[in-house]
């Protein structure tokens, strides 16, 4: 398997669309158990011009569904492509979620994740997101494959 998946390969794993799809790159891919992600946060990017006005921050919100869009590439990708054909990973839970720091556009946001545990359909992530070195954020979430209707 690939090491980096980028963009047009996560849009092959995932539903998501522009301007919904926020992950840009999948890298240091361990199947199924880790992977680092990256989100070229932008100037133009369609949070921006609201989030605030004069001073633009990437909604916190907004970092937390990178992880999980983040760990369902990591999901979707490690998976027999026969086992995830038509199934979609849905956020069930969101757990211990610090924002330690504002994102900013013209920035490199990476995200380490790592797969804690899976028990059939239910899987539990844990993450933390940087900017260079400056840890900017962190959480656990749990999500889970269902089929596509």
């Amino acid at each position: 398997m690939s090491t980096i998946i980028n963009k047009d390969e996560i849009r092959n794993l995932l539903p998501h669309r522009e301007p919904m799809l926020l992950i840009d790159e999948l890298r240091d891919i361990k199947k199924l158990l880790s992977a680092t992600a990256i989100v070229n946060v932008k100037k133009d990017s369609f949070y921006v011009q609201g989030h605030f006005p004069g001073q633009p921050v990437m909604p916190g919100v907004l970092i937390v569904e990178a992880f999980g869009q983040a760990a369902a590439a990591l999901t979707a990708h490690g998976l027999d492509k026969s086992t995830y054909e038509n199934k979609l990973v849905f956020l069930m839970s969101v757990e211990k979620a610090r924002f330690r720091a504002p994102v900013i556009p013209d920035c490199v946001l990476e995200l380490k994740i790592e797969a804690i545990r899976s028990h059939g359909r239910v899987w539990k992530y844990k993450g933390e997101a940087f900017v260079d070195t400056k840890k900017m954020a962190d959480a656990q979430w749990s999500a889970t494959i269902v089929d596509r209707k």
